[in-house]
């Protein structure tokens, strides 16, 4: 008896030229390398990911349990063109945070080609549609710039520090708030 071929991974989002799925235990060396690159480090911060085995229980405790509790998390986001996996965006419920967080992170070769920002205004659509969030927030370290400029272009503003994670040390939290309907549009029309 053959084993089954492994199940693909689901597709959550795509645009023009990215997908956005489900990260799976296939995804493992991808993972390493990214949780490893410098700028990962530096920004956001050693998870202690070292081997393959690593990183698959980071993918099952991490965005597979996110999608599991909430239906999003990370989604691996993937370049239509080659089918490459450029880096990770999503929307994450963390513990010690009231409101949904976006998060992201691509391979530094991936840099400087809008990818960062396309995968990220398609994650904000989903918050607001499928999920009916009015407020996202997102977190920076304080030097992280090409980030908090990202998040400038989507519409997020700074809000404050905070001491986030066990370090103790200061975040700049962003948020992004779902403008609301004009409850009096069209209030001022002459009847007719």
């Amino acid at each position: 008896m053959s084993a089954l071929p492994p199940i693909p991974p689901k597709v959550r989002l795509t645009t023009e030229r990215l997908e956005l799925r489900h990260a799976t235990e296939t995804d493992a060396a991808f993972i390493l390398e990214l949780l490893n690159e410098p700028d990962w480090l530096r920004y956001i911060g050693d998870r202690g990911v070292r081997t393959l085995t690593d990183a698959e229980s980071y993918i099952t405790r991490g965005p597979v349990a996110m999608y599991a509790r909430y239906g999003f998390g990370l989604y691996v986001v993937v370049r239509k063109a080659d089918n490459a996996a450029v880096g990770i965006c999503g929307l994450i419920q963390r513990e010690n945070l009231p409101d949904v967080d976006l998060g992201y992170a691509l391979l530094q070769r991936h840099w400087g080609q809008g990818y960062a920002q396309e995968a990220a205004a398609a994650c904000l659509r989903q918050g607001r549609e499928e999920f009916g969030l009015r407020r996202i927030v997102a977190l920076t370290a304080p030097d992280n710039a090409p980030s908090m400029r990202l998040l400038g272009k989507l519409g997020f503003v700074f809000e404050r520090m905070i001491v986030f994670g066990t370090t103790g040390s200061e975040t700049r939290l962003f948020a992004y708030t779902v403008p609301s309907a004009d409850p009096v549009a069209g209030a001022g029309r002459a009847p007719g």
